[in-house]
C-alpha cells in the first residue's frame, strides 16, 4: 500500500481559522436547507396533515428500505429566486427492495405542488441522472400542474418531462408513478407514460381537464371521481395498474413493483468487509480549505481523508505539480483522481491530465475531479509556450472521455480551468460543492480590475478625463456582484451543481454516487488509438 502521509497541523492557528470559517458557512447552509425542509410552512403543512396525508419526505422514508440512506439532490433549487427554496419538488437516490432508484416527490404544501420553472429544471436534471446511470424512476405525484403565472417559462420546455419518461422506458429503465392526489392536465401524462401506475382510493385525481375546465370546454357536468378518480381508472379506463386503499398501501405496492422488476446492476457491489476506511479522521476536512482561497492548500490532505485506507498511487508526481493525479479506491470502487494543488494550471499539468484521462478510459476507471483552480496560466511566456493548445488538449480529453466523471468543488473553480476540471457544462454524472467553493469567469477583483482598465483606456483614447472616484465605486459594485454570484448557494439555486455538501460527508456522498454509477456499464473511450504520451 502507498499510504499518504499527512502534514496537517490540527493544532495550528491556520487550521483553527479555516475550521471556524467552514463551520460558519455550514451554519448558513443549514439555515437554507431548513427552508427546503419546511416546504410551504406551518400553515400549509398543518392543512395537509389535517387531510390525513403524509408529507413528501415521510412518503420517501416509507418507500425506501429501513435505515438506508437517501441522497437528496438539488435541495437548494430556486434559492435566490421568487420561488420557495427546493422548488416544490424533492429528488434523490434511495434503495427500494435492494434496488437503487431515482425518486421524485412533489411537495403539495408549496402551492399545491405546482411546477414552476425551477421545478422543471430540477425534474429534468433528475431524469438525466436516471438515464445516464440506468436507475429506475419512482415518481410520487401530487401536483396541481404548472404554476400558471409562470406558464410561459414552463409550457414549451416542459414537454421534455414526458419525452424523458418514454425514453427511459424505451431504454429498459423502469418508471413507476404513485399518485397521491391531483395529477392534472400535463401532469396526467406522468402516470400515463410510466410503466407502472398506482392510484389511491378517493385520493388520486388524474384527468386532462378537471370539472371546471370540462364545463367550460364542453358544457358537461361531472365530478372528480367519475372523471378521474382511482376506482374509475382501475375499473374503467385501465390507466391504474394497482389500486391502493390508502397512502401506506400505495407505498407498499410500489415497493413490491420494484421487487419484481428483475433490475440488475451491471457491476457487482464491492464487499464492505474488505473496504478499509481512511487512516485519517474525516472531521479534519473542516480545516483544510483556508477561508481566503488565495491561500494554497495540499489536496492530498483531502484525498487522504476520503479514499480507502488513505492509499493513493500518484501518477507523474514530479511533473506538472500543480495538478495531483493518481489511483485509489473509494468504498471499494476503483477511481482515478485529479486534484488541483496550487490553483493555476500550466502546460505540463494540462498534458499530464490528458494522458491520465486516457489511461482511465483504457482501464474503465471512473474519474473524480477535486476543484481548486483559478484557471489556465496567462502571460506572454505561457502563450508562447502553447498554453492554449495544452489547455485545449486537457479539455478535449475531458470532453471525449466516456468513463463516469464525479466533480467536487472544494475551493476556487474559475475560468476555463472549471471546464478542464469537468464543470457542469461537461456533463459529470454528479457535481457537488463545498460551502467554501466559488466559481465564476474569474475572481471578483480580477474581473473588476479588467473592466476598470478597459474603461480607463477607452477614456484615454477619446481624450477624456477619467473619473477615479466613480471608477472606485464601480469596481466595488462589480466585486460585490461577482462575489455574490460565485457563491455555492447562488450556483446551487440555479442547479449548476447537485448540492452543497458538508466536507465531512464527501466520502459517503461519493460512495453513494459510485454505487449508482455502477448500475450502468462503466466503459471508457478507446478511439482506435493507444494512449498518447504527452
Amino acid at each position: 500500500m502507498t499510504v499518504l502521509a499527512s502534514a496537517l497541523n490540527t493544532g495550528g492557528s491556520d487550521y483553527a481559522d479555516a475550521r471556524a470559517a467552514m463551520l460558519d458557512k455550514l451554519a448558513a447552509l443549514d439555515a437554507e436547507h431548513a427552508k427546503a425542509l419546511a416546504g410551504g410552512g406551518e400553515k400549509y403543512t398543518a392543512r395537509h396533515r389535517k387531510r390525513g396525508k403524509m408529507l413528501a419526505r415521510e412518503r420517501i422514508e416509507l418507500l425506501i428500505d429501513p435505515d438506508s440512506p437517501f441522497l437528496e439532490l438539488s435541495p437548494l433549487a430556486a434559492w435566490g429566486s421568487d420561488y420557495t427554496v427546493g422548488a416544490s419538488l424533492i429528488t434523490g437516490i434511495g434503495v427500494i427492495e435492494g434496488v437503487e432508484c431515482l425518486i421524485t416527490a412533489n411537495d403539495p404544501t408549496v402551492r399545491g405542488g405546482a411546477s414552476n420553472p425551477w421545478t422543471l429544471k430540477k425534474a429534468l436534471r433528475a431524469n438525466e441522472i436516471a438515464y445516464a446511470n440506468r436507475l429506475p424512476v419512482v415518481s410520487l405525484v401530487e401536483s396541481g400542474g404548472a404554476d400558471l403565472p409562470s406558464q410561459k417559462e414552463i409550457f414549451i420546455p416542459g414537454g421534455a418531462l414526458f419525452r424523458d419518461l418514454t425514453r427511459l422506458s424505451a431504454a429498459g429503465i423502469p418508471t413507476i408513478a404513485v399518485v397521491f392526489g391531483n395529477s392534472t392536465a400535463g401532469g396526467a401524462y406522468v402516470p400515463g407514460m410510466s410503466d407502472h401506475a398506482v392510484m389511491i382510493k378517493e385520493r388520486s385525481k388524474v384527468f386532462l381537464g378537471g370539472p371546471p375546465l370540462v364545463k367550460m370546454a364542453t358544457g358537461e357536468e361531472s365530478d372528480d371521481e367519475s372523471l378521474g378518480g382511482a376506482e374509475m381508472h382501475a375499473r374503467t379506463s385501465g390507466l391504474a395498474d394497482h389500486y391502493a386503499v390508502d397512502e401506506a398501501d400505495a407505498l407498499r405496492q410500489a415497493r413490491r413493483i420494484v421487487a419484481r422488476l428483475n433490475h440488475r446492476k451491471a457491476h457487482p457491489d464491492p464487499d464492505p468487509a474488505f473496504v478499509e476506511p481512511p487512516k485519517y479522521d474525516g472531521e479534519e476536512l473542516l480545516g483544510i480549505v483556508p477561508g481566503d482561497l488565495k491561500t494554497p492548500f495540499d489536496p492530498r490532505e483531502v484525498i487522504a481523508r476520503i479514499v480507502d485506507g488513505s492509499d493513493f498511487d500518484e501518477f507523474k508526481p514530479l511533473y506538472g505539480p500543480s495538478l495531483v493525479t493518481g489511483w485509489a479506491s473509494l468504498h471499494g470502487y476503483p477511481v482515478g483522481i485529479l486534484a488541483n494543488a496550487q490553483g493555476v494550471l500550466f502546460g505540463p499539468e494540462s498534458q499530464k491530465a490528458a494522458q491520465f484521462i486516457q489511461l482511465a478510459n483504457q482501464r474503465d476507471v471512473p474519474l473524480v475531479f477535486l476543484h481548486n483552480t483559478t484557471g489556465y496560466m496567462v502571460g506572454k511566456e505561457y502563450e508562447q509556450s502553447g498554453i492554449i493548445k495544452h489547455g485545449a488538449m486537457m479539455i478535449n480529453a475531458v470532453s471525449n472521455s466516456r468513463v463516469p466523471h464525479l466533480s467536487v468543488l472544494m475551493g476556487a473553480s474559475y475560468g476555463a480551468g472549471h471546464y478542464g476540471m469537468c464543470g457542469r457544462a461537461y456533463d459529470p454524472r454528479f457535481l457537488f460543492a463545498w460551502p467554501s467553493a466559488k466559481s465564476a469567469v474569474m475572481g471578483p477583483q480580477q474581473l473588476a480590475g479588467v473592466l476598470s482598465i478597459v474603461a480607463r483606456a477607452s477614456a484615454a483614447a477619446k481624450g477624456q478625463p477619467y473619473d477615479d472616484e466613480a471608477d472606485a465605486g464601480l469596481r466595488a459594485l462589480v466585486e460585490a456582484q461577482i462575489e455574490s454570484e460565485s457563491l455555492p448557494m447562488f450556483l446551487s439555486g440555479r442547479l449548476y451543481d447537485d448540492g452543497v455538501v458538508d466536507p465531512r460527508d464527501t466520502r459517503t456522498v461519493l460512495g453513494l454516487c459510485l454505487s449508482a454509477i455502477h448500475t450502468a456499464p462503466v466503459e471508457g473511450a478507446r478511439g482506435g488509438f493507444g494512449v498518447f504520451r504527452m
